[in-house]
């Protein structure tokens, strides 16, 4: 992906830096937001160079030990990005609104410390100081070699992108920068973390994404955790690399609502961002192209952590082990034998429930349900796309895959999403139309919404409701620790 050449002269970056505080950039009429030509439907925004997508959603910490959640931090925007404007329902009067139900507050992620998101140490706003001092450390520019944590780890040979984007702490923390801060999008509100929010599973609880003025989406956001594993991104895969997606909702009129130009020319009036891409990229400096290699390496060490899953499939290789076995073990490699007591050790701490246990057998039963066939792997997705028949009894349905592909398996065909702390990311589906677990499980149950274009791995389930309850007791114990990250320290 290239930038597009700047024609920026010194006093329209001066003009582009005062029409508001921070990043923002007043567009012409015909590229705001809400007017005629903002993208009005489900479809991708056209991009404005051939390799640039424009995302209509943000993007797709290796420690073990589960931890207890962090403090919640205050919120950084109360508005996603988005897709398509949808008309608001006129207020109540005042007299006739009626008192909401008490909303129980919705559990938050388990978290685990991580030096890879921990942030420059220190408080409060990052000076120029404190980041001339941490890219004077050699250190924060040597290459890292990421290793996936228990579970996961099956897939180190399938990690993307890291030939092309080696991983440094600098570049990481650039990143974590970048993904938190609001000056990237045209009024200062949107941030990466605004629809893929740390506190709710790096997802957002609502059923469509929302952007600058309060624009909403047709789609709902995917989550942006375990995309090391994953090349194409979006439902539709239509951005070739994570590096490519992570860019493309800068520009999109409904999501960030701003221009990669506009982006790099405040980046670049920003002293503690300029030294940053200059100390990391070199001579490049600030381009759009070093802005989504950045947020790329934040995004590719949010990973998992292990799950009773992991714990218990990682014990039960040595379940058949007999006494006598294990004693002459003990004698001849005695590493080996303190392997195998934790792995029972961490069973034992992690445990699953005998509902999930039973969800477990369900879930690989190639004749009662055949789960895998789709959500396979250690980050239970096959990457693929498949029409489940969701959103599929409309007039005009969402295409999907076919948009892209313009091949006719993959007619209203949408990725299969990681099961991976799956609990903390409702709504589910690619329109966000089935807010629990439970009502997931129905939905495959009953065999999908019949189409001509349905996927031969949908039919219809036998299961009893203790089945389908067990189902959804499994996918909760894949639930593993994130990374805990630091979102506050931008810099001024």
């Amino acid at each position: 992906m290239q930038l597009r050449n700047q024609r920026m002269t010194w006093l329209c970056a001066v003009l582009l830096m005062a029409v508001m505080p921070g990043c923002a950039a007043k567009k012409d009429d015909a590229a705001t937001p809400g007017s005629s030509t903002a993208a009005s439907t489900d479809t991708p925004v056209e991009s404005k160079t051939a390799t640039e997508p424009e995302a209509k959603e943000v993007a797709d910490a290796t420690a073990e030990p589960v931890a207890k959640p962090e403090a919640e931090p205050k919120a950084e925007a109360e508005v996603t990005p988005s897709e398509t404007v949808v008309a608001k329902a006129p207020a109540e009067p005042a007299s006739e609104k009626k008192a909401a139900p008490e909303k129980k507050p919705a559990a938050k992620p388990p978290t685990v410390d991580s030096p890879l998101t921990a942030g420059i140490p220190g408080e409060g706003p990052l000076t120029t100081e404190e980041i001339t001092k941490w890219l004077e450390d050699p250190k924060n520019h040597k290459v890292i070699d990421f290793q996936l944590p228990l579970g996961m780890a099956s897939a180190q040979a399938a990690i993307k992108g890291l030939d092309e984007n080696p991983l440094t702490l600098a570049k990481i923390e650039l990143g974590r920068q970048l993904y938190f801060d609001p000056r990237l999008s045209s009024d200062t509100t949107i941030s990466c973390a605004s629809c893929h929010d740390p506190e709710e599973g790096f997802a957002r609880q609502t059923q469509f994404g929302v952007g600058v003025n309060g624009q909403e989406g047709g789609r709902n956001s995917p989550v942006s955790y375990n995309r090391i594993l994953s090349d194409k991104q979006f439902w539709d895969g239509r951005a070739e690399s994570l590096e490519a997606q992570a860019v493309g909702p800068i520009a999109n009129p409904i999501e960030m609502g701003n221009t990669h130009d506009a982006c790099v020319v405040c980046l670049k009036g920003i002293d503690g961002y300029r030294l940053q891409f200059e100390s990391i990229f070199g001579d490049e400096g600030v381009t759009i192209d070093n802005v989504g290699r950045a947020l790329a390496s934040f995004e590719r060490v949010i990973v998992t952590g292990a799950s009773p899953f992991d714990y218990a499939e990682n014990a039960k290789r040595f379940a058949d082990l007999s006494d006598e076995e294990l004693a002459e073990i003990k004698t001849d490699d005695p590493e080996f034998y303190e392997e195998i007591e934790q792995a029972k050790k961490d069973a034992e701490a992690h445990p699953m429930s005998e509902s999930a246990q039973r969800g477990w057998a369900l879930f690989f039963d190639e004749q009662k349900t055949d789960c895998k066939a789709c959500h396979a792997g250690a980050n239970f997705t096959d990457e693929q796309y498949h029409n489940l028949g969701v959103g599929m009894d409309v007039d005009d349905p969402d295409l999907g895959r076919f948009t892209e592909s313009k091949e006719k398996k993959d007619h209203g065909a949408f990725k299969t999403p990681t099961l991976r702390n799956v609990e903390f990311t409702a709504p589910y589906m690619h329109d966000g139309s089935q807010q629990t677990l439970e009502e997931v499980v129905e939905w495959y149950a009953k065999g999908g919404h019949p189409n001509p274009h349905l996927s031969d791995k949908i039919k219809k389930l036998d299961l009893t409701d203790q089945d389908k309850a067990d189902l959804v007791e499994f996918m909760k114990a894949l639930t593993g620790p994130f990374p805990k990250v630091e979102r506050n320290r931008l810099p001024k």
